[in-house]
């Protein structure tokens, strides 16, 4: 059983499954999905959470703004030691591993880097003509989102586009999609600005299902003033559970889908 698993499954006195379905009465644009939170954990405060995503039972964490970095996370403290550090004039956003190696997006660059994951060195750059915000893949592709309604799919020789996606939900087609997770089948997607994941069919783009993190949301503001939006979606694969956090949350939380 790998670290993430032992730390995750085992057993933590005095807390409490939380419960997070939808009420009947609300009204829902697209499909609901429940889930349960089953454990808490610190998070730095600090953190301007752009990407998150595990590799062999390791979560890495992606920030942007002045201070832009990579890091593996200690699931237990929030901490960080070892980091890529971005130049200050780079904006770093969304982070995916794939083949033993970081694939790290920039924002208004147009310039994504490519690093060893063991030894953090750096392997290469790409280019793109859009805004770089959340990154995946699916084990063949790099999946990329924009801000837009938009996810890009890239080829990982090349590093150049193959197709694209719009992604529409119930009301239309929807804008300020952000950080993206790859999860059996479906893309998973933060909508910048809201406290919603949604998850959309990478075939077609149509939404089929959202998740709402309000109650938690408000929680992390009341806990810490400085607390802001939602971003941050790491699955991993054993335990099926779902990481979440938000942009300076202090928290992170593990999701189980009901």
């Amino acid at each position: 059983m790998n670290r993430f698993l032992r730390i995750s499954l085992s057993a933590v006195a005095g807390l409490a499954v939380l419960s997070c379905t939808p009420k009947k009465d609300e009204k829902k644009e697209d499909p609901a999905i429940g889930f349960n939170v089953t454990r808490v954990f610190p998070h730095d405060r600090t953190a301007f959470t752009q990407g998150l995503t595990i590799d062999g039972g390791r979560l890495f964490e992606s920030t942007g703004q002045d201070a832009s970095w990579i890091a593996e996370v200690d699931i237990v403290s929030g901490k960080q030691t070892k980091r890529i550090q971005l130049e200050k004039k780079y904006f770093g956003e969304g982070i995916c591993i794939l083949n033993r190696k970081i694939y790290q997006l920039t924002w208004k660059s147009h310039t994504g880097f490519i690093y060893d994951v063991k030894t953090y060195a750096k392997k290469g750059e790409f280019s793109y003509p859009y805004e770089g915000w959340g990154i995946t893949h699916d084990g063949k592709r790099l999946i990329v989102s924009d801000g837009t309604d938009k996810i890009h799919f890239l080829d990982t020789a090349s590093l150049k586009e193959t197709s694209s996606i719009s992604v529409r939900g119930a009301s239309g087609a929807l804008q300020n999609i952000n950080e993206l997770e790859y999860i059996e089948g479906y893309i998973y997607a933060n909508q910048w600005q809201t406290p919603f994941i949604f998850k959309i069919d990478p075939a077609t783009g149509n939404v089929v299902g959202r998740l709402d993190f309000s109650v938690i949301a408000e929680k992390m503001r009341v806990a810490y003033s400085n607390s802001d939006v939602l971003n941050g979606i790491a699955y991993e694969r054993k335990s099926k559970l779902i990481l979440i956090t938000g942009k300076l949350w202090p928290n992170l939380f593990a999701i189980k889908l009901k």
